[in-house]
């Protein structure tokens, strides 16, 4: 059986971030349960050996998983940067894990946002 190859880190039963997930990382999340996946990781900061935004989107789709592509770049993120986050995840279903280079920018959104990303359906 296929594990992860991050950790993960529940912020809220329906919330969980962790750090780069891999294409095969997809299938796993699907089997644990988990509906959508959020980006936010900027295409290429890690490298060639990161996979592209297009990559996990379609293994993401394959599975049949909601995905966001909300890449941050800092850790500093404007009132307006929160309220498009907020629009682009407003119809996602849960539960959501949201991924950058260590779950950081994706642990700060969701704060930023006050626990209330995606719906609850």
């Amino acid at each position: 059986m296929m594990t992860l190859s991050v950790s993960t880190s529940s912020l809220c039963p329906e919330f969980t971030v962790c750090g780069q997930i891999s294409v095969n990382d997809v299938a796993v999340l699907a089997r644990q349960g988990f509906r959508s996946i959020i980006n936010n990781r900027p295409d290429g900061e890690g490298g060639p050996g990161q996979p592209t935004s297009a990559q996990i989107q379609a293994a993401a789709e394959a599975a049949g998983l909601r995905y966001v592509y909300f890449p941050v770049a800092s850790l500093m993120i404007s009132p307006e940067k929160v309220d498009e986050y907020q629009r682009q995840c407003a119809d996602l279903p849960h539960p959501v894990v949201a991924f950058c280079r260590s779950g950081g920018r994706a642990s700060a959104l969701f704060q930023a946002c006050g626990g209330q990303v995606g719906c609850a359906s």
